[in-house]
């Protein structure tokens, strides 16, 4: 007798993506976390073998991230790879560290190693979601530097992509919000999400079958959380008027709006270094000349080049930018976050920090 359907469902779109990074290492050895054949070095040397390529886990303690290990867990060594797990204690409850420690435990009773626990301190910019956010991802760059890892997994499910996809809606940021969370993202394809095609539920099912205990942050019940109502309250609400789907509708919008983002932002990377003089800086009728969704691209690009942190770059904020451009009437600076500046100098666009 098989797995139970959830297990074998998390467990292939696990299989799947490990199987994906073996082949990126086979192709580009040099690259996560594996070193490559340096001068004079023999690689088939007995006392010279690569190690196995190390994967992590990033896991809470809730049923999406023990699903995820679990199923690491079961299919890494199938595969020749090493399987192992951080949990990030935000320091935002009592008794974080407690359940931060509690999580090491079960992952360690997994199987995985290396395992660690780390704690951060988490600031106010862009809010407590973005700011945890940040302090998290910081984190787990640095687990991953430090150990070597090869990549990190992370548990969102459909039903997360969803919501994203309606946040970014709401803000009214564009089509790369739109596109959601990719199933591939960070520096050199660090961070995979295995579980995008799947349901909240379906992890919820596998830990039960698997009798895995989870916790249940009281964050993701919390009102006082954009997130949380949006959960709780707006999705339901959609789906009542609109008929059940609209969880799958949202997360296949997310994947048509990824690649039309991806082509416009790969024409955008072409054309900005048609429009830059030869000190760098914009010039303002070459931008004119592109389409808009190009030219704001750039105008984006640019913005986050000077230091603009791009989880507080809204579209407004561009929209403004481009005004310099396209409605030009002497209007003075505009104040963008990160300190950031733009100005229109002599048929120029300066974006810098002042």
């Amino acid at each position: 007798m098989g797995p139970h359907p959830a297990v074998a469902a998390i467990r292939l779109a696990v299989r799947r993506v490990l199987h994906d990074i073996l082949d990126e290492l086979t192709r580009n050895p040099g690259e996560h976390g594996r070193p490559s054949d340096g001068p004079g070095r023999i690689p088939d040397a007995p006392h010279e073998r690569e190690p196995s390529p190390l994967v992590l886990v990033a896991c809470s303690g809730g049923a999406d991230s023990m699903a995820l290990a679990s199923a690491l867990a079961f299919e890494a060594p199938r595969l020749g790879v090493r399987a192992g797990g951080v949990t990030i204690d935000h320091g935002l409850q009592a008794g974080s560290d407690l359940r931060a420690a509690e999580v090491t435990l079960r992952l360690r009773g997994l199987g995985l190693d290396p395992v660690e626990s780390v704690a951060v301190t988490v600031g106010r910019e862009g809010g407590p979601e973005a700011a945890a956010r940040d302090a998290r991802y910081a984190a787990l760059d640095a687990a991953a530097e430090r150990h070597g890892a090869a990549a990190v997994l992370l548990g969102h499910t459909r039903d997360d992509q969803a919501e994203t996809v309606l946040l970014g809606l709401a803000r009214g940021s564009g089509i790369r919000s739109l596109s959601g969370m990719a199933a591939v993202s960070g520096a050199d394809g660090r961070y995979r999400r295995p579980f995008l095609r799947l349901d909240r539920q379906t992890a919820r099912k596998a830990c039960m079958a698997q009798s895995l205990p989870v916790w249940d942050d009281p964050h993701n019940t919390d009102p006082a959380y954009t997130r949380s109502r949006l959960r709780h309250e707006g999705l339901p609400a959609l789906e009542k008027a609109l008929g059940k789907g609209v969880v799958e509708a949202l997360a296949r919008t997310a994947r048509l709006s990824r690649d039309d983002a991806d082509a416009l932002d790969a024409w955008a990377g072409r054309a900005e270094a048609g429009v830059r003089d030869a000190d760098g800086r914009l010039e303002c009728a070459g931008l004119h000349a592109l389409p808009p969704a190009v030219r704001r691209r750039v105008l984006r690009r640019a913005a986050i080049d000077a230091g603009a942190p791009a989880g507080s770059l809204f579209a407004r904020h561009i929209e403004e930018v481009d005004r310099l451009i396209t409605g030009w009437r002497g209007q003075g600076a505009i104040n963008l976050p990160g300190r950031v500046v733009a100005r229109r100098q002599g048929g120029r666009l300066v974006i810098r920090q002042g």
